[in-house]
């Protein structure tokens, strides 16, 4: 993913009841916080609604605390017919520190899909000049 930050597409703080029985937070906790990055990029390329169809790679590096500053940042690697690729990480900052930490990334596929769920094409892409 490019080093020459953007804003994140989420932020948030995970909470106690988001934490499991080793005190760090829910792996799926993590997941679903990047299924919802993902889906609001990939919403905003297909032009409307989309849906999960696969995680095709996702890695675990460290962690996530109670109280960490959770940012997702994504970019999109794959515009298809019907689907969007996208690879999200996931950087925190523990408290009171201000390092950013890598600890997870992935590769999301969306599908956009019509207003009865049924795949349709992306919108052709605009390009910049």
């Amino acid at each position: 993913m490019s080093e020459s930050r953007r804003d994140p597409i989420v932020r948030t703080v995970p909470q106690p009841a988001d934490m499991n029985g080793n005190g760090d937070i829910f792996g799926g906790w993590v997941l679903s916080q990047m299924d919802i990055a993902g889906g609001s990029l990939a919403a905003r390329v297909a032009k409307g609604r989309v849906a999960t169809v696969a995680i095709t790679a996702m890695t675990f590096v460290q962690p996530i605390k109670v109280g960490d500053m959770v940012s997702i940042y994504g970019e999109v690697v794959k515009v298809g017919r019907t689907s969007i690729t996208i690879a999200l990480e996931t950087m925190v900052q523990r408290r009171h520190e201000q390092v950013d930490i890598r600890v997870t990334h992935g590769t999301y596929v969306f599908v956009a899909i019509d207003d009865h769920g049924k795949p349709r094409p992306v919108p052709p892409q605009e390009t910049t000049a």
